[in-house]
């Protein structure tokens, strides 16, 4: 999974070690927002609608709180 520009040399080489089994995403995840500030975290859950203004009540699904192969999946692993 390359992003494709240059730009992205370092993302593409860390997205490439995930795909080949040298890393784990869970401790990829966890080393990236250990390094980000809070607000790059909060800013990253809103830009990807993981913030609690687009979690309703009614609507959202706890069972799915965990479920990593279908976020997996989502993220295109």
């Amino acid at each position: 999974m390359t992003i494709g520009t240059i730009a992205r040399q370092e993302t593409n080489k860390l997205l490439e070690m995930i795909e080949e089994g040298l890393l784990d995403p869970k401790e990829v995840v966890v080393m990236c927002v250990k390094y980000m500030s809070e607000d790059d975290v909060a800013d990253m859950m809103d830009s990807n609608e993981l913030s609690d203004r687009f979690q309703e009540d009614d609507e959202y699904d706890d069972s799915m709180d965990g479920d990593h192969d279908s976020a997996m999946a989502s993220a295109g692993f």
